[in-house]
């Protein structure tokens, strides 16, 4: 397999010197030589004939548009891949990539429903398949994501990609790392620029939490309402067969009362893709406030160093009054000169490696917070550009169902007025 050091087409700078939002942009991306599409799902059984022993599984397409490019194996591909497999590929990335905001993937259960709906509904299948799509290309997009080794066989090993990613050993990492993160940490002297964006990664989604909840609310009594309108388009096509000189009119209002009730489903389908944005950047919240707490393990991790250093020290200067045997704590007494000397080489030493352990640990610290920083700014901007243009879009679908009822209504208006007094 073909690193991305073979790439022809060369980065102008490494990853560890991305400083900024416009490096990111302006880096090699593998996006720029592919396209990347999931073009179909498929259910499928596990062999039983029991509803809840079928699972589905997506198709990504790839097609190398540059022709010069190598990374890939081939110039087109199609590959199978299922859910669990899309959260491997996340949670690998998630674990080898901790200074990385990770793209997240679309929702595993339905969530703010306003409907009944379940995992195996078309509609929930098909805006999940476009989630799983959004996922590949924001990774491919990604500069620091988009030519690992794993992600690219993802893209196209068909036999034994599950094995290979296992065989890594992120699973290890993973688990070790959700056992320092389940620690509550509370530091010393916290970042406070890391606290600012965790801060605000937690009101931006109790903030979205809130919004998609609300609009369920909201379609969810719009969507009764409108279809309640049939009833008095079916009450007034009734009415006109007994009416002579008022029967047109009433038959022609009918119709736009039915035509108010059959205009939400295309509304309420148009508002759930937008809502799927939305919850991206819910989930995106919480990739961020993943990406602080990396930052506080290793803060934590620094302060920890600096704690056994002093201790140490303590230590040492109790060995050097010959104060260090449990005896000598109990009773007063000095231990011998002998003992005195041993216990002060052994404690220098281990002084020695503590103090390298630090700068170790300061060295690891430095370079995620460059990282991150980088990283953050990066997140922003793609958050501004991209949540701007979802909430005009949802204004804009709201204003343009409304001008269409109140057109329905104008029309209505006409016909009761145009029928012979």
């Amino acid at each position: 397999m073909m690193s991305a050091d073979d790439s022809p087409i060369k980065p102008s700078k490494s990853f560890n010197e991305i400083e900024s939002a416009e490096d990111f942009e302006n880096r090699d991306t593998l996006i720029k030589h592919v396209d990347i599409s999931i073009v179909e799902s498929e259910k499928r059984a596990n062999g039983t004939l029991h509803v809840r022993d079928h699972y589905t599984v997506y198709l990504i397409d790839l097609k190398v548009t540059d022709t010069d490019y190598k990374l890939v194996q081939s110039k087109i591909s199609t590959i199978w891949r299922r859910y669990t497999e899309f959260e491997q590929i996340h949670d690998y990335l998630q674990v080898t990539y901790p200074h990385v905001v990770i793209p997240p993937l679309p929702e595993k259960r339905v969530l703010y429903a306003w409907r009944k709906s379940d995992t195996t509904d078309p509609e929930f299948v098909e805006r999940r398949r476009a989630g799983l799509e959004n996922f590949l290309l924001r990774v491919a997009s990604h500069p620091r994501l988009c030519f690992d080794d794993q992600f690219i066989n993802f893209l196209q090993q068909e036999h034994g990609w599950r094995e290979t990613i296992t065989d890594s050993g992120y699973l290890l990492l993973a688990e070790n790392k959700l056992k320092s993160l389940s620690v509550s940490i509370r530091l010393k002297k916290p970042n406070p620029e890391i606290e600012s964006v965790k801060n605000y990664g937690k009101q931006l989604e109790t903030n979205l939490g809130n919004f998609l909840y609300t609009r369920s609310k909201i379609i969810e009594k719009n969507y009764a309402l409108c279809k309640l309108h049939a009833d008095y388009g079916k009450l007034f096509s009734e009415w006109s067969v007994i009416e002579k000189e008022m029967g047109d009119g009433l038959q022609k209002a009918g119709h736009y009362f039915d035509s108010i009730a059959d205009s939400i489903d295309a509304m309420a389908e148009d508002e759930e893709q937008l809502a799927d944005q939305l919850k991206e950047y819910l989930f995106y919240a919480g990739a961020l406030q993943h990406l602080c707490s990396n930052h506080e393990a290793l803060q934590r991790n620094l302060e920890i160093a600096h704690d056994t250093l002093n201790n140490r020290i303590a230590e040492r200067n109790r060995a050097a009054a010959g104060k260090s045997g449990i005896m000598s704590r109990l009773f007063g007494t000095t231990d011998p000169d002998i003992v005195r000397d041993q216990s002060t080489r052994a404690l220098d030493t281990k002084i020695v490696a503590d103090k390298e352990a630090i700068h170790s640990a300061q060295r690891d610290l430095d370079e995620f917070t460059k990282k991150v920083s980088a990283e953050i700014e990066y997140f922003q901007k793609q958050k501004d550009r991209d949540l701007h243009e979802s909430l005009v879009s949802f204004i804009t679908l709201q204003v343009k169902a409304a001008k269409k009822n109140l057109q329905a209504w104008t029309q209505i208006k006409e016909c009761i007025q145009n029928m012979p007094a």
